[in-house]
């Protein structure tokens, strides 16, 4: 079995760049692209780092029998690395190779804000859980209190921002 090979079509059916499994992972880019050519083997917990970050595990990975996720446990929650300091993010729904929207769960300390992204395809959905948010779609501010939302084409340079003086929640829903 080529390993790199169904990695990288993992990787691919997730929509997620080499650049973007690097950076969920803690990994390089160029050591994604080594293994997705298979001139190098990861060890096992760097396999299951990659595979946790793609929403699957070992027995899954290995096995060619799918079943149809449900349930998605907290504890089953994969963290995103590399984030800013104060934020934290977890990717809701692991598990699922085929699916057509990415929830994350957004944790902005005060004063902390998410990196800016540019503009890709896709929309993009949130949902203030707790606290208030700053929404910033091509420089323009947005501001969001608990129970608010926002839905917009993520043809913007985008990020949110906690101007508050205390925790924000934010469910963060990325469409493809």
């Amino acid at each position: 079995m080529r390993i790199g090979e169904k990695l990288r079509k993992l990787r691919l059916s997730r929509g997620l760049t080499q650049e973007e499994l690097a950076e969920r992972t803690d990994l390089s880019r160029s050591f994604i692209s080594q293994l997705e050519s298979d001139k190098t083997s990861p060890s096992i917990d760097t396999l299951e780092r990659i595979l946790e970050a793609l929403g699957t595990d070992l027995k899954h990975f290995f096995s060619d029998v799918e079943e149809e996720r449900i349930v998605f446990k907290k504890e089953e929650r994969v963290p995103v690395y590399d984030e800013p300091e104060g934020v934290k993010s977890e990717i809701l729904m692991s598990g699922v190779e085929d699916k057509e929207i990415d929830p994350i769960l957004v944790t902005l300390e005060p004063g902390a804000q998410t990196e800016e992204e540019s503009y890709h395809e896709g929309s993009e959905f949130g949902f203030v859980i707790q606290g208030r948010i700053d929404l910033y779609l091509d420089g323009k501010r947005y501001r969001l209190k608990e129970g608010d939302c926002f839905y917009y084409k993520a043809d913007k340079k985008h990020y949110v921002k906690n101007p508050g003086k205390k925790k924000a929640v934010l469910l963060w829903i990325m469409i493809d």
